[in-house]
């Protein structure tokens, strides 16, 4: 098994990493409140909702 003889710094390791997703896309879905596009898995910028319960704007 080979074994490299140094360790790879944090800097070229993350240079290294940071072409993985450099020519994808990012995905959109819709939010299923307000119908409008947005990232998955995030907080939508529009409504403030996300998992059907509401994070920004009217609280308390």
């Amino acid at each position: 098994m080979a074994v490299p003889k140094q360790k790879l710094s944090r800097s070229r390791t993350r240079r290294r990493k940071a072409q993985w997703l450099r020519g994808r896309t990012p995905t959109v879905t819709r939010c299923p409140r307000c119908r409008e596009p947005r990232r998955p898995h995030t907080v939508c910028s529009s409504c403030g909702t996300y998992g059907g319960r509401q994070i920004l704007g009217e609280q308390g």
